[in-house]
């Protein structure tokens, strides 16, 4: 996939004067935040829960070559195969090369973010392979030609007009006078049109949430059932993930499941968590023939030992996206790449640089509401203020930006000349404002004030206030 993420601040642009996506992002609150709020509350050993998978996680990555090794035994002993992709072009050709082998014409795919970072969509365009996406959500943004905006709701950002123009245009064989009016007549008219090419496809392409290494098993979680269509009807079933995605027994998957789904989208338990071992056997009555299973790096080993370890410890339950201001303001097209959100402003940088992404760990109003309910405790806020570091050590940012850091830098390591300087600035921006209270235009601050008025200052500076409390906060504070 190709990124944007330069072009943040335009993308974002766009994203705020785009209505149909504004009105789209305004039932985030009502739906993901509430749910998850709920479920949270509802199992009393939720946070202890949290620990647990935290810990989990930790303990796979500082060991992670001997369980994808254990993880490669078991599926070649039931008879699947395990490819080793170190780049996006090497997972690509694999997968080529494995539908190619069967002459496959139609391949259909499971929700996959793996799939979007290599680029699986257009490349098996290029090779005369057409894919067909059969999650609802990622179907529709695929008849739209779009990128999913969201890891978990790939079409949040369509409201339902949307679709209704996106099914007549796409949906040439019905009643032109149909009626889509009702979600319901969508959902029956797309799988209508989807039973056909589940039967149809030559090879099913899923992701997976958990490779399991004890027993070589893939764990895919949906709500729709089209990835168990996916992986079972065709001749062979491929599944592509990343090395993290692994973890030691079914136990340990287990207990990350019971975090995934209610931080996600509020359930206990997602409809369908489906777990698949090798090719189909003698004496089952369906399956595929073959069993792959493609391992991408793309750039995660190197991680390892790094700051950035922590981040492979995601899981995408979207869960900081559906609780961060910024993300709820523009949307996940806006961050340019795959991954979008707070999740997308780490993730981002470290697989395609700080040079591509640095606008990205600045895209945070440090709220700390995306670390707060990571069921993976993932310190995102830490890792932004690293590469936001990072930028600046390599001279990314704009002189002035660098400029104006220098002298504050320089001031508050003073703090007799800080403290003279900030009493200064106050008495002055307090006289100038006393009239309106507001300043709407400040020199340095054109930032602030091209969005929103600067409120003049009154009363003491923090450190005043602090001096008068003796250094101490109030009872209760």
């Amino acid at each position: 996939m190709e990124s944007t993420s330069k072009q943040f601040k335009q993308n974002t642009r766009v994203a705020l004067d785009n209505t149909a996506l504004q009105s789209a992002l305004g039932k985030m609150e009502s739906g993901f935040v509430t749910n998850r709020a709920n479920a949270a509350a509802r199992l009393p050993e939720f946070e202890a829960l949290r620990d647990q998978a935290r810990d989990i996680k930790n303990h796979t990555l500082e060991n992670l070559d001997f369980y994808l090794e254990t993880f490669e035994e078991n599926v070649e002993a039931s008879g699947g195969h395990v490819h080793w992709a170190a780049t996006a072009e090497d997972a690509r050709q694999i997968i080529l090369d494995i539908c190619q082998s069967v002459d496959a014409k139609t391949v259909t795919k499971g929700k996959s973010m793996i799939a979007e970072e290599i680029g699986l969509n257009a490349f098996l365009e290029e090779n005369n392979i057409e894919p067909v996406e059969t999650d609802l959500g990622e179907y529709i943004i695929q008849l739209r030609n779009e990128t999913p905006s969201h890891i978990i709701a790939p079409a949040i950002h369509v409201v339902k007009d949307q679709v209704i123009e996106t099914f007549q245009e796409a949906h040439t064989q019905f009643d032109p006078a149909r009626s889509l009016e009702e979600p319901r007549e969508l959902l029956d008219e797309a799988r209508t049109v989807l039973r056909q090419r589940f039967f149809d496809a030559d090879v099913g392409i899923t992701g997976a949430n958990f490779l399991i290494a004890e027993t070589g098993s893939t764990v895919i979680v949906t709500n729709e059932g089209n990835g168990d269509l996916t992986q079972t009807l065709p001749k062979i079933h491929v599944v592509v993930a990343s090395l993290e995605k692994v973890v030691p027994t079914l136990e340990d998957a287990s207990a990350i499941l019971r975090v995934l789904a209610r931080s996600a989208t509020g359930q206990e338990y997602s409809s369908y968590t489906t777990f698949s071992n090798g090719p189909r056997r003698a004496e089952d009555p369906d399956g595929p023939e073959q069993f792959h299973v493609v391992l991408l790096d793309n750039g995660r080993s190197e991680l390892l030992g790094t700051e950035s370890q922590e981040v492979l410890r995601c899981i995408r339950c979207g869960a900081c996206m559906n609780h961060c201001p910024v993300y709820g303001a523009i949307g996940g097209h806006a961050y340019g790449w795959v991954y979008p959100g707070p999740i997308g402003s780490v993730l981002t940088p470290t697989l395609i640089g700080v040079e591509e992404a640095r606008h990205l760990p600045n895209a945070s109003t440090f709220c700390g509401r995306c670390e707060e309910v990571c069921p993976m405790r993932i310190p995102l806020p830490k890792l932004m203020r690293h590469f936001r570091e990072k930028s600046f050590e390599e001279k990314l940012t704009p002189t002035a930006e660098r400029t104006g850091l220098g002298i504050w830098a320089f001031v508050a390591r003073r703090p007799a000349l800080y403290q003279m300087a900030t009493g200064l600035a106050m008495r002055m921006l307090g006289a100038l404002g006393r009239r309106r209270g507001l300043f709407a235009s400040l020199p340095m601050a054109g930032g602030w004030t091209a969005h929103r008025d600067f409120p003049a200052p009154q009363g003491r500076t923090f450190q005043q206030q602090w001096s008068a409390r003796g250094g101490r906060r109030r009872a209760g504070e």
